[in-house]
C-alpha cells in the first residue's frame, strides 16, 4: 500500500511539474517576445490564424510580403505593399490588453484600431487572430 502511494504521489510531481510557465506566459514575457519586425508568411498561414516570422527568415520569393514592428515602448509600425511593390510603412502604436490581446493604432486616423489576439509566440514563430 505504501508503494502504490508512494508511486502515485511521484507521478502526480511529474505531471504537476511538466506544467511549465511557457505554456501561458505572462504579458510582460509575450511584449518581451514580441519586440521586432514580423512578416506574414502566406503560405503556412490557414482559416482565420495568420503566421509571422521574423524579417531575418529565409522567406521563398514573393512580390512583397506585408507585416509589422513592435517597439518595447510601445511604438508600432504596419508595413503594407506599396504600388510599387516597395513596403509602405504606416506608424501608430500598441498595447496588451489583457495576456493574449493586443491594441493596435495607426496615427493616421484612417483606419479604426483593430485587435489581435496572440494564438502562439513560440520558436520565432508569431500565430495571430484577427479580431473584430
Amino acid at each position: 500500500m505504501r508503494i502504490a502511494v508512494l508511486f502515485v504521489g511521484c507521478l502526480l510531481s511529474l505531471l504537476l511539474g511538466a506544467c511549465s510557465k511557457d505554456d501561458d506566459p505572462t504579458a510582460t514575457e509575450i511584449a518581451d517576445k514580441l519586440e521586432g519586425s514580423w512578416l506574414y508568411s502566406y503560405e503556412e498561414s490557414r482559416d482565420d490564424v495568420w503566421i509571422y516570422r521574423p524579417e531575418t527568415y529565409a522567406f521563398p520569393p514573393s512580390r512583397g510580403r506585408t507585416g509589422f514592428a513592435f517597439d518595447r515602448a510601445g511604438l508600432f509600425t504596419q508595413y503594407d505593399i506599396a504600388p510599387t511593390d516597395g513596403i509602405y510603412s504606416r506608424p501608430g502604436t500598441w498595447k496588451m490588453d489583457g495576456t493574449h490581446t493586443l491594441i493596435i493604432s495607426l496615427d493616421n486616423q484612417l483606419s479604426p484600431d483593430y485587435r489581435l489576439e496572440i494564438v502562439s509566440l513560440k520558436n520565432n514563430v508569431l500565430k495571430v487572430r484577427y479580431l473584430h
